[in-house]
Protein backbone atom coordinates (compact mmCIF):
# COMPACT_ATOMS: atom_id res chain seq x y z
CA UNK A 1 0.00 0.00 0.00
CA UNK A 2 1.60 3.27 -0.90
CA UNK A 3 0.17 6.97 0.92
CA UNK A 4 0.61 10.59 0.42
CA UNK A 5 1.42 13.44 3.24
CA UNK A 6 0.63 16.48 2.70
CA UNK A 7 3.62 19.04 2.43
CA UNK A 8 3.09 21.86 0.36
CA UNK A 9 1.17 24.23 2.83
CA UNK A 10 2.45 27.69 3.59
CA UNK A 11 2.29 27.51 7.03
CA UNK A 12 1.03 31.15 7.17
CA UNK A 13 -0.09 31.26 10.67
CA UNK A 14 2.70 29.77 11.73
CA UNK A 15 5.26 32.59 10.70
CA UNK A 16 8.25 33.34 11.17
CA UNK A 17 9.02 29.45 12.15
CA UNK A 18 7.74 28.37 8.59
CA UNK A 19 9.83 30.47 7.29
CA UNK A 20 12.97 27.94 8.16
CA UNK A 21 11.02 25.17 8.16
CA UNK A 22 7.62 23.84 6.16
CA UNK A 23 4.75 22.73 8.87
CA UNK A 24 5.46 18.64 8.09
CA UNK A 25 9.61 19.70 8.89
CA UNK A 26 9.03 21.61 11.99
CA UNK A 27 10.80 20.08 15.35
CA UNK A 28 8.53 18.35 17.31
CA UNK A 29 10.54 17.29 20.86
CA UNK A 30 13.80 16.48 18.98
CA UNK A 31 12.50 14.96 15.41
CA UNK A 32 10.34 16.31 13.06
CA UNK A 33 6.73 15.91 12.33
CA UNK A 34 6.64 14.08 9.84
CA UNK A 35 8.58 10.92 11.48
CA UNK A 36 5.27 10.65 13.48
CA UNK A 37 3.49 10.39 10.54
CA UNK A 38 5.69 7.81 9.01
CA UNK A 39 5.89 5.67 12.13
CA UNK A 40 1.77 5.66 11.58
CA UNK A 41 1.70 4.94 8.28
CA UNK A 42 4.78 2.40 8.48
CA UNK A 43 2.39 0.84 11.17
CA UNK A 44 -0.55 0.60 8.56
CA UNK A 45 1.22 -1.37 6.18
CA UNK A 46 2.41 1.36 3.98
CA UNK A 47 5.27 0.34 1.49
CA UNK A 48 6.46 3.85 -0.27
CA UNK A 49 5.04 7.63 0.63
CA UNK A 50 4.84 10.33 -1.85
CA UNK A 51 4.83 14.08 -0.68
CA UNK A 52 4.03 17.22 -2.77
CA UNK A 53 6.02 20.43 -2.33
CA UNK A 54 5.84 23.97 -2.92
CA UNK A 55 6.65 26.37 0.26
CA UNK A 56 10.64 25.85 0.91
CA UNK A 57 10.34 23.27 -1.61
CA UNK A 58 14.41 21.71 -0.90
CA UNK A 59 13.96 21.80 2.79
CA UNK A 60 11.05 19.85 3.04
CA UNK A 61 12.17 17.22 0.25
CA UNK A 62 15.68 17.18 2.35
CA UNK A 63 13.54 16.37 5.42
CA UNK A 64 11.48 13.58 3.44
CA UNK A 65 14.47 11.89 2.63
CA UNK A 66 16.51 11.52 5.31
CA UNK A 67 13.12 10.38 6.97
CA UNK A 68 12.41 8.07 4.99
CA UNK A 69 15.03 6.56 4.43
CA UNK A 70 15.63 6.20 8.36
CA UNK A 71 12.28 4.67 8.40
CA UNK A 72 12.96 2.39 4.92
CA UNK A 73 10.31 3.58 2.97
CA UNK A 74 11.06 4.95 -0.50
CA UNK A 75 9.93 8.02 -1.31
CA UNK A 76 8.44 9.72 -4.19
CA UNK A 77 8.07 13.96 -4.76
CA UNK A 78 6.24 16.15 -6.56
CA UNK A 79 6.81 19.76 -7.20
CA UNK A 80 3.65 22.38 -7.53
CA UNK A 81 5.60 25.76 -9.09
CA UNK A 82 1.87 26.58 -8.33
CA UNK A 83 -0.13 25.47 -5.66
CA UNK A 84 -2.90 22.98 -6.42
CA UNK A 85 -5.05 22.42 -3.01
CA UNK A 86 -5.40 19.48 -1.43
CA UNK A 87 -7.67 17.61 -4.15
CA UNK A 88 -4.78 18.77 -7.02
CA UNK A 89 -1.78 17.57 -5.11
CA UNK A 90 -3.44 14.77 -4.57
CA UNK A 91 -3.99 14.19 -8.35
CA UNK A 92 -0.33 15.61 -9.19
CA UNK A 93 0.69 12.09 -7.85
CA UNK A 94 -1.94 10.12 -9.54
CA UNK A 95 0.45 7.88 -11.51
CA UNK A 96 2.29 6.83 -8.15
CA UNK A 97 -1.01 6.48 -6.19
CA UNK A 98 -3.45 5.24 -9.02
CA UNK A 99 -2.67 1.70 -9.04
CA UNK A 100 -4.68 0.31 -5.53
CA UNK A 101 -6.27 2.03 -2.34
CA UNK A 102 -4.23 4.35 -0.50
CA UNK A 103 -3.68 7.11 2.51
CA UNK A 104 -3.61 10.60 2.58
CA UNK A 105 -2.57 11.92 5.31
CA UNK A 106 -2.00 15.98 6.73
CA UNK A 107 1.65 16.48 7.34
CA UNK A 108 0.62 19.15 10.35
CA UNK A 109 -0.70 17.58 12.28
CA UNK A 110 0.06 14.65 15.13
CA UNK A 111 -2.79 11.77 15.28
CA UNK A 112 -0.51 8.65 16.00
CA UNK A 113 -3.38 5.79 16.40
CA UNK A 114 -3.70 2.58 14.58
CA UNK A 115 -5.11 2.93 11.07
CA UNK A 116 -5.17 -0.73 9.87
CA UNK A 117 -8.26 -1.58 10.91
CA UNK A 118 -9.59 1.86 8.80
CA UNK A 119 -7.76 0.07 6.17
CA UNK A 120 -9.66 -3.00 6.08
CA UNK A 121 -13.19 -1.49 6.40
CA UNK A 122 -12.42 0.82 3.27
CA UNK A 123 -11.49 -2.23 1.74
CA UNK A 124 -14.40 -4.16 2.72
CA UNK A 125 -16.86 -1.39 2.13
CA UNK A 126 -16.43 -0.24 -2.20
CA UNK A 127 -16.66 3.65 -1.10
CA UNK A 128 -14.52 5.61 -3.16
CA UNK A 129 -13.39 7.42 -0.06
CA UNK A 130 -13.46 6.63 3.64
CA UNK A 131 -12.45 9.47 6.04
CA UNK A 132 -11.37 9.77 9.60
CA UNK A 133 -13.20 11.46 12.02
CA UNK A 134 -13.32 12.22 15.58
CA UNK A 135 -16.10 14.07 17.78
CA UNK A 136 -16.04 17.88 17.21
CA UNK A 137 -13.50 18.95 19.90
CA UNK A 138 -14.81 21.88 22.34
CA UNK A 139 -14.51 25.32 21.65
CA UNK A 140 -12.84 25.16 18.13
CA UNK A 141 -14.57 26.52 14.71
CA UNK A 142 -13.16 23.13 12.17
CA UNK A 143 -16.03 22.72 9.32
CA UNK A 144 -18.29 19.55 9.91
CA UNK A 145 -18.71 16.70 8.07
CA UNK A 146 -21.73 15.29 8.60
CA UNK A 147 -23.00 11.85 8.18
CA UNK A 148 -25.96 9.62 7.90
CA UNK A 149 -27.20 6.93 10.17
CA UNK A 150 -25.40 4.52 7.73
CA UNK A 151 -22.29 6.02 8.03
CA UNK A 152 -21.89 8.09 4.58
CA UNK A 153 -21.05 11.20 4.03
CA UNK A 154 -23.61 13.35 2.90
CA UNK A 155 -22.74 17.33 3.65
CA UNK A 156 -18.96 18.67 4.17
CA UNK A 157 -18.64 22.08 5.35
CA UNK A 158 -22.08 22.99 3.89
CA UNK A 159 -22.10 21.60 0.18
CA UNK A 160 -23.24 18.17 -0.80
CA UNK A 161 -26.50 16.40 -1.23
CA UNK A 162 -27.51 16.32 2.62
CA UNK A 163 -30.28 14.80 3.87
CA UNK A 164 -32.15 14.34 7.27
CA UNK A 165 -31.35 13.17 10.59
CA UNK A 166 -27.33 13.78 9.94
CA UNK A 167 -24.73 13.99 12.19
CA UNK A 168 -21.91 16.24 12.42
CA UNK A 169 -18.33 15.01 13.03
CA UNK A 170 -14.63 16.62 13.02
CA UNK A 171 -12.35 15.49 10.34
CA UNK A 172 -9.21 14.81 11.17
CA UNK A 173 -7.00 15.23 8.24
CA UNK A 174 -6.51 11.37 7.51
CA UNK A 175 -8.38 9.57 4.40
CA UNK A 176 -8.10 6.53 2.37
CA UNK A 177 -9.21 6.44 -0.70
CA UNK A 178 -9.94 4.24 -3.76
CA UNK A 179 -8.02 5.08 -7.44
CA UNK A 180 -11.74 5.68 -8.20
CA UNK A 181 -11.38 9.13 -6.51
CA UNK A 182 -9.62 10.57 -9.34
CA UNK A 183 -12.30 10.38 -11.89
CA UNK A 184 -13.98 13.42 -9.71
CA UNK A 185 -10.89 15.39 -10.17
CA UNK A 186 -10.75 18.02 -12.96
CA UNK A 187 -7.81 17.66 -15.35
CA UNK A 188 -5.87 20.98 -13.95
CA UNK A 189 -5.83 23.47 -11.41
CA UNK A 190 -6.33 23.64 -7.90
CA UNK A 191 -9.04 21.94 -6.10
CA UNK A 192 -10.27 21.12 -2.61
CA UNK A 193 -10.18 17.28 -1.97
CA UNK A 194 -13.38 18.03 0.57
CA UNK A 195 -15.20 20.87 -0.98
CA UNK A 196 -15.37 19.83 -4.51
CA UNK A 197 -13.75 16.36 -5.40
CA UNK A 198 -16.21 14.30 -2.35
CA UNK A 199 -18.76 16.66 -3.18
CA UNK A 200 -18.77 16.09 -6.99
CA UNK A 201 -18.85 12.39 -5.99
CA UNK A 202 -21.38 12.67 -4.02
CA UNK A 203 -23.72 14.37 -6.30
CA UNK A 204 -22.69 11.22 -8.95
CA UNK A 205 -23.84 8.85 -6.55
CA UNK A 206 -21.13 7.62 -5.32
CA UNK A 207 -20.16 6.88 -1.61
CA UNK A 208 -17.63 8.42 0.77
CA UNK A 209 -17.90 6.97 4.27
CA UNK A 210 -16.96 8.12 7.62
CA UNK A 211 -15.36 5.79 10.35
CA UNK A 212 -14.47 7.01 14.21
CA UNK A 213 -11.13 6.44 15.60
CA UNK A 214 -10.07 7.77 18.81
CA UNK A 215 -7.06 9.01 19.76
CA UNK A 216 -5.23 11.86 20.52
CA UNK A 217 -5.21 14.60 17.86
CA UNK A 218 -4.22 17.44 17.52
CA UNK A 219 -3.65 20.49 14.43
CA UNK A 220 -0.39 22.11 14.81
CA UNK A 221 -0.91 25.22 12.59
CA UNK A 222 -0.69 27.57 15.09
CA UNK A 223 1.65 28.99 18.32
CA UNK A 224 -1.02 28.12 20.24
CA UNK A 225 -2.21 24.89 19.40
CA UNK A 226 1.72 23.86 18.85
CA UNK A 227 2.98 25.19 22.31
CA UNK A 228 -0.79 23.18 23.50
CA UNK A 229 0.75 19.64 21.94
CA UNK A 230 4.24 20.44 23.28
CA UNK A 231 2.49 20.32 26.44
CA UNK A 232 0.50 17.48 26.30
CA UNK A 233 3.65 15.34 25.31
CA UNK A 234 5.01 16.18 28.36
CA UNK A 235 2.25 15.82 30.43
CA UNK A 236 1.67 12.00 29.05
CA UNK A 237 -2.08 12.68 27.54
CA UNK A 238 -0.54 11.37 24.11
CA UNK A 239 0.40 7.35 23.87
CA UNK A 240 3.18 7.47 21.84
CA UNK A 241 4.62 4.82 23.38
CA UNK A 242 2.39 3.13 20.60
CA UNK A 243 5.18 4.72 18.26
CA UNK A 244 7.92 2.78 19.64
CA UNK A 245 11.33 3.78 18.89
CA UNK A 246 10.03 6.53 17.01
CA UNK A 247 8.62 8.37 20.49
CA UNK A 248 10.64 11.09 20.77
CA UNK A 249 10.55 10.46 24.46
CA UNK A 250 12.23 6.68 23.22
CA UNK A 251 15.52 5.79 25.01
CA UNK A 252 16.04 9.35 26.54
CA UNK A 253 17.33 9.71 30.09
CA UNK A 254 15.26 10.56 32.62
CA UNK A 255 16.82 14.07 34.41
CA UNK A 256 15.84 16.51 36.93
CA UNK A 257 12.11 17.62 37.26
CA UNK A 258 10.98 15.25 35.59
CA UNK A 259 12.57 16.00 32.48
CA UNK A 260 13.42 13.80 29.34
CA UNK A 261 17.39 14.33 28.59
CA UNK A 262 18.73 14.01 25.23
CA UNK A 263 22.52 12.98 24.84
CA UNK A 264 24.69 16.21 25.35
CA UNK A 265 22.62 18.06 27.23
CA UNK A 266 22.95 19.76 30.33
CA UNK A 267 21.32 21.18 33.29
CA UNK A 268 24.11 21.93 36.26
CA UNK A 269 22.96 23.79 38.85
CA UNK A 270 20.17 25.17 37.13
CA UNK A 271 16.35 24.27 38.23
CA UNK A 272 14.82 22.13 36.40
CA UNK A 273 11.16 21.72 37.18
CA UNK A 274 9.00 19.85 34.57
CA UNK A 275 7.89 18.12 32.90
CA UNK A 276 10.67 19.35 30.11
CA UNK A 277 12.14 18.02 27.26
CA UNK A 278 16.35 19.04 27.09
CA UNK A 279 17.37 18.12 23.49
CA UNK A 280 20.89 17.26 22.37
CA UNK A 281 23.68 19.75 23.31
CA UNK A 282 21.43 21.84 25.71
CA UNK A 283 23.01 24.67 27.78
CA UNK A 284 21.50 25.87 30.56
CA UNK A 285 23.28 28.08 32.85
CA UNK A 286 23.37 28.05 36.53
CA UNK A 287 20.62 30.06 38.31
CA UNK A 288 18.21 29.45 35.45
CA UNK A 289 14.79 27.72 35.92
CA UNK A 290 13.01 25.47 33.35
CA UNK A 291 9.57 25.23 34.52
CA UNK A 292 6.34 23.18 33.61
CA UNK A 293 6.13 22.38 29.71
CA UNK A 294 9.25 23.30 28.21
CA UNK A 295 10.46 22.00 25.42
CA UNK A 296 14.51 22.59 24.48
CA UNK A 297 15.25 21.92 21.02
CA UNK A 298 19.24 20.75 20.02
CA UNK A 299 21.68 23.26 20.86
CA UNK A 300 19.50 25.85 22.52
CA UNK A 301 21.69 27.83 25.29
CA UNK A 302 19.86 29.15 28.34
CA UNK A 303 21.41 32.37 30.19
CA UNK A 304 22.08 32.06 33.93
CA UNK A 305 18.98 33.75 35.61
CA UNK A 306 16.67 32.74 33.20
CA UNK A 307 12.73 31.67 33.89
CA UNK A 308 10.96 29.40 31.13
CA UNK A 309 7.66 27.87 31.75
CA UNK A 310 4.67 26.88 28.87
CA UNK A 311 7.73 27.35 26.16
CA UNK A 312 9.45 25.77 23.05
CA UNK A 313 12.75 27.00 22.32
CA UNK A 314 13.62 25.99 18.57
CA UNK A 315 17.22 24.62 17.61
CA UNK A 316 20.19 27.32 18.35
CA UNK A 317 17.78 29.96 19.40
CA UNK A 318 20.19 31.51 22.89
CA UNK A 319 17.85 32.99 25.88
CA UNK A 320 19.57 35.26 27.43
CA UNK A 321 20.54 35.68 31.06
CA UNK A 322 17.55 36.81 32.97
CA UNK A 323 15.12 36.29 30.00
CA UNK A 324 11.71 35.15 30.80
CA UNK A 325 9.69 32.78 28.48
CA UNK A 326 6.16 32.32 29.52
CA UNK A 327 3.43 31.04 26.61
CA UNK A 328 5.79 31.64 23.31
CA UNK A 329 7.82 29.84 21.08
CA UNK A 330 11.04 31.39 20.70
CA UNK A 331 13.44 30.52 17.68
CA UNK A 332 16.60 33.22 17.17
CA UNK A 333 15.66 36.45 18.07
CA UNK A 334 11.75 36.15 17.64
CA UNK A 335 9.60 35.48 20.02
CA UNK A 336 6.24 34.43 18.97
CA UNK A 337 3.24 34.92 21.38
CA UNK A 338 1.32 31.45 22.08
CA UNK A 339 -1.79 32.17 24.72
CA UNK A 340 -2.89 28.49 25.77
CA UNK A 341 -6.33 29.64 26.83
CA UNK A 342 -8.59 30.68 24.95
CA UNK A 343 -7.07 28.70 22.25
Amino acid sequence: MKAMVLCAGLGTRLRPLTERWPKPALPLLGQPLLRYHLAVLKAAGVGAVGINTHHLPDTMADVARVECERAGLPLHVVHEPVIQGTGGGIRGLRSFLGDDDFIVFNGDILYPVDLRPVVAMHRASGAVATMVLQPMPEAEKYAAVELDAAGRVRRIAGHGPGGDGLTPWHFTGVHVMSPRVFDFMRAEGPEDINREVYVRALTEGQVVRGVRVDGYWSDLGTPSRYLATVQDVLAGRVRLEWLGADSPLAGLARGPGTSWVAPGAHAGEARVEGPAYLGRGVRVAAGAVVGASVALEAGVEVGAGARLERAAVFEGTRVAPGEVLTEVLAWGAHRVPAPLTGR
